[in-house]
C-alpha cells in the first residue's frame, strides 16, 4: 500500500502558516514580553536574551499548541519563569562569590597595609643592595634564593661546583653588609 501523495504546494502552505502563525504571536507578545522581563531584571541585555529564549521555546513547541490556546498566557509564564531562574543564578553567584572572597581574605597570608608597605620597602631595599653589589655575587644569591641547587647554580654560572659554598657566603656577607647600610640611610 502507498502512502497517500501530498503536493508540495500544501505542505509548503502549512509550513507557510505555522512560520506566519509564530510571526504574529512574536509582533502580538514580544514588546510586552520583553517589558516584563526588563522590569523584573532591570537589565536590558539580559531581557532580550530572555525574551528570545521564551519566544524560542514557543518556536520549539508550536506544533503542539492549538491555534485557540492561550499563547500569550504561555509566553508570560515561561518568560516569568526564566526570569525567576535567572534572578536566583544571580543571587546564589553574589553569596558564591562573597564566600570565596572572604574565604580568599581569611587565606591571605598578607597583613596590613603598614605590614604590606613595610614588607614592600624591604624588598626595596634588597633590591638597591643587590644593585650595588657586583654583578657574580649578584646572581648567585638570586638564584640560590629562586630555589637552585649548588649544582645546577655552578652550571649556570660556568663555575666549579665546589667553588659555590664559599661564594655564597661571601655573597650573603656582602649583601648583608650594604643592606643595613641601606637601611641606616633610610631611618
Amino acid at each position: 500500500m502507498r502512502p497517500p501523495q501530498t503536493d508540495s504546494r500544501d505542505t509548503q502552505a502549512g509550513d507557510q502558516s505555522g512560520a506566519s502563525s509564530f510571526e504574529q504571536y512574536f509582533e502580538q507578545h514580544w514588546a510586552s514580553i520583553y517589558r516584563l522581563l526588563q522590569r523584573m531584571l532591570g537589565d536590558p541585555a539580559e531581557a532580550e536574551d530572555l525574551a528570545l529564549e521564551a519566544f524560542y521555546r514557543l518556536h520549539q513547541k508550536a506544533p503542539q499548541l492549538s491555534p485557540d490556546g492561550n499563547v500569550g498566557g504561555w509566553l508570560y509564564r515561561v518568560a516569568t519563569n526564566l526570569g525567576l531562574h535567572s534572578i536566583r543564578s544571580r543571587r546564589r553567584r553574589a553569596s558564591y562569590e562573597l564566600a570565596a572572597g572572604r574565604s580568599a581574605l581569611e587565606e591571605s597570608h598578607e597583613g596590613s597595609p603598614l605590614e604590606i608597605l613595610a614588607a614592600r620597602e624591604k624588598q626595596d631595599l634588597a633590591r638597591m643592595a643587590l644593585s650595588e653589589m657586583n654583578a657574580r655575587q649578584s646572581e648567585l644569591l638570586i638564584l640560590r634564593y629562586s630555589g637552585m641547587a649548588y649544582k645546577d647554580i655552578a652550571a649556570t654560572l660556568n663555575l666549579s661546583p665546589a667553588s659555590i659554598g664559599p661564594l655564597l657566603l661571601r655573597a650573603e656577607r656582602e649583601f648583608e653588609k650594604r643592606y643595613r647600610a641601606l637601611a641606616k640611610e633610610e631611618s
